[in-house]
């Protein structure tokens, strides 16, 4: 069964201005299929219709046209059951009142009727000490672990987390990539919008892009990077560098350019050709000291799909 399912999904606002009434759309006939028990991961541009997608999903508003179906149910008449089984960590909202942030996870279990412990929660997010203080004065990395734990009440089938890394330090992102993993583990399906590409790198499974409003690519970060003409790079330390060893190493498929810089022999190629870059160098006789190698990053693909250059 798939966790989330969009079909068709129109989304237009009307604005109104001083020149008149203007209608905008925000999405445009989004097919969208997030896989059960998947870690899936929902970029695209400001303005490219990503908060939109979620608001739809958790039935804050309705689509213009088009179904959507979380969890096996129609989101449109099955709602309430819907948000019963979602985690949410919603981007731009975090706890208010004057509540502690003990009494906010409290809250949380006793309105969803769950048995967690709260101790256990607020130590999982890392908020033990701070939960004792009003979360009127927490910064805005406290209220995200705080809104986190929140989000785990119950155990949810499906965690919605949106910018959850949003004003978190190095630790409390490590955090919160070690519980998107754990949950998973447990069983729970993850979507996570974010703009920080190493985050959405580091725990994604596959990702989809959006730019105006519709969607640009969806697959696996690998077959993104198979799919474009985007060059990794491959840098060897040789002892000393062979006569005809460039030249072997240049005339590979997949290899764009070769330069050497003393004993320093650096390659661009395609990610796939990486291994039969540094396999022609050892098959040289050359004795090699180092390889290091990088590939193309997913914020360089982001880019890419978001400037239209990919197909």
């Amino acid at each position: 069964m798939a966790a989330i399912e969009l079909r068709g999904v129109t989304k237009r606002y009307e604005r109104v201005g001083f020149l008149g009434s203007r209608s905008v759309t925000a999405l445009h006939d989004l097919d969208l299929t997030v896989r059960s028990g998947e870690i899936f991961g929902f970029l695209g541009p400001n303005g490219a219709g990503k908060s939109t997608t979620i608001d739809i999903l958790l039935d804050y508003t309705a689509p213009t046209s088009g179904s959507v179906s979380v969890l096996g149910r129609d989101v449109a008449t099955e709602s309430t059951a819907v948000r019963e089984r979602v985690g949410v960590l919603p981007d731009g909202y975090g706890p208010i009142g004057e509540r502690t942030g003990r009494e906010h996870v409290e809250f949380a279990i006793e309105a969803n009727g769950a048995d967690d412990d709260p101790e256990e929660l607020i130590e999982r997010v890392g908020m033990c000490g701070p939960d004792a203080y009003p979360v009127a004065e927490y910064s805005k990395g406290m209220a995200q672990r705080l809104m986190l734990a929140v989000a785990l009440v119950g155990e949810p089938d499906l965690l919605v987390l949106d910018e959850p890394t949003t004003g978190l330090d190095p630790n409390g992102a490590r955090t919160m990539r070690r519980i998107v993993r754990e949950e998973n583990d447990r069983g729970a399906t993850v979507f996570f919008s974010s703009h920080i590409m190493e985050q959405v790198e580091a725990v994604c499974d596959r990702v989809a892009i959006v730019d105006g409003g519709e969607l640009v690519t969806v697959d696996t970060i690998d077959a993104l990077r198979d799919s474009t003409d985007e060059t990794a790079t491959v840098t060897l330390e040789l002892s000393a560098v062979p006569e005809g060893v460039l030249e072997s190493v240049r005339a590979l498929e997949g290899v764009s350019g070769v330069r050497a810089d003393g004993t320093t022999v650096v390659v661009a190629c395609a990610d796939a050709t990486k291994a039969a870059v540094v396999a022609t160098v050892y098959d040289s006789g050359a004795e090699v000291t180092d390889v290091t190698t990088s590939e193309t990053s997913l914020e360089e693909l982001f880019e890419r799909y978001t400037r239209g250059v990919a197909q």
